[in-house]
């Protein structure tokens, strides 16, 4: 799937520049376990801000078929955004199959036991560290987003919601799904995928039926909430859009991003493979809504409808040369913060009123965040031009 040494030289040299700016007190670390006999490794990132006093979410990525541990940390990169969000990343690596290839047990070609091998890492990790056990997430590329699928069908026990990026689910795996929750699930998915065929294959279940069959497992509205998202980049020779369907058992949404004729590749990636989106950053949006979950349902356990949510702050000009305007529905105590699209903080307002102005001073994407009085969290893009 991948030119797998090529791959890594490029994306080191794409990310050294920020990379060496960003060598604090964070720890990163190879690591390894012994699951049904098999010493596995993993590489774990512990954010700086990270003091083991409270509890924090923790995030596992996968790689794709092909792939490793070490590809995927610099490919769907999370590590800046948890430097402020203060989670836990762990990239577990995979075994070779039947055919020698790195990979998740999750198309029937080997016999390992990667569900286990995730049991026990998470067992392994809370003597260590201060996990919160009720956010607990899977996110991963192509193989990945299967094997994230994988865990929300046989450790929902375990996992508070997925996001699977260029994934499916294989056809027998889905009919042995046995989720105990309702289960937050987001997709990402190319309409030109030529890897993971967006129609499916008589092997894995084409994308809108994978869609289809969570809406109808957490008993969300059929009908979706629409958002536009702007084409900001149009050299990428794809677009965007944004699919929300609310109102599912305690609280739980799925959403979909589909690439209007984009590849097998991750939006916002640090190289373009494949016909990259570019229009949004897939690590940002998947932390946005991983952060709403926690095991089995909601923050907010009340079925808020997700339009009202949508249209609570609006922001004008997007896109801007400037300044961006804020109004609100009505006045109340709210936290206003920005970030790049990097997940770095730039900056962070208190608001009283119904209007705030901010002004931008770089060109690029920006996500602006506001926080209600009851910790609501509404997150939109806006981009600086």
């Amino acid at each position: 799937m991948h030119k797998k040494y090529f791959l890594t030289i490029i994306l080191s040299a794409v990310l050294f520049a920020a990379t060496i700016n960003n060598l604090k007190a964070q720890t990163s670390l190879f690591a390894t376990i012994e699951s049904d006999g098999i010493i596995r490794d993993y590489k774990i990132y512990v954010p700086a801000i990270y003091d083991g006093t409270t509890p924090v979410p923790l995030v596992f990525n996968f790689h794709g078929y092909g792939s490793d541990f070490i590809e995927q940390e610099q490919y769907g990169d999370f590590r800046a955004i948890a430097d402020t969000a203060n989670f836990i990343l762990v990239h577990p690596n995979g075994t070779p199959d039947n055919f020698g290839t790195n990979s998740w047990n999750t198309f029937g070609n080997s016999s390992t036991n990667d569900i286990g091998f995730i049991a026990n890492l998470i067992d392994s990790l809370k003597q260590t560290y201060n996990i919160d056990t009720t956010a607990i997430y899977s996110t991963g590329m192509s193989n990945g987003g299967f094997m994230s699928y994988e865990l929300a069908c046989q450790l929902s026990e375990r996992i508070a919601a997925v996001a699977s990026v260029t994934g499916s689910i294989t056809t027998s795996y889905l009919a042995l799904c046995n989720a105990q929750h309702p289960m937050p699930v987001m997709q990402i998915h190319g309409t030109n995928d030529g890897t993971v065929d967006y129609n499916g294959t008589f092997i894995f279940e084409p994308i809108e039926s994978v869609i289809n069959y969570w809406i109808q497992f957490n008993n969300c509205d059929t009908n979706a909430v629409f958002n536009a998202i702007p084409d900001v980049v149009t050299t990428d020779n794809c677009t965007a859009e944004h699919y929300v369907y609310p109102n599912g058992n305690n609280g739980v949404e799925v959403e979909f991003y589909k690439i209007i004729n984009g590849g097998h590749s991750w939006p916002g990636a640090p190289i373009n493979l494949n016909t990259t989106n570019m229009d949004f950053q897939a690590n940002q949006e998947i932390w946005r809504f991983f952060r709403k979950y926690r095991l089995g349902g909601s923050i907010v356990t009340s079925k808020q409808n997700s339009i009202e949510e949508q249209k609570e702050f609006i922001l004008f000009p997007n896109p801007t040369n400037l300044n961006v305007n804020i109004n609100f529905t009505n006045e109340q105590d709210r936290k206003i913060e920005i970030t790049n699209a990097l997940g770095q903080l730039i900056n962070s307002y208190n608001c009283k009123t119904n209007q705030f102005e901010i002004t931008l001073e770089k060109l690029g994407i920006y996500f602006i965040s506001v926080t209600d009085e009851k910790g609501n969290v509404q997150t939109k893009k806006v981009v600086k031009i």
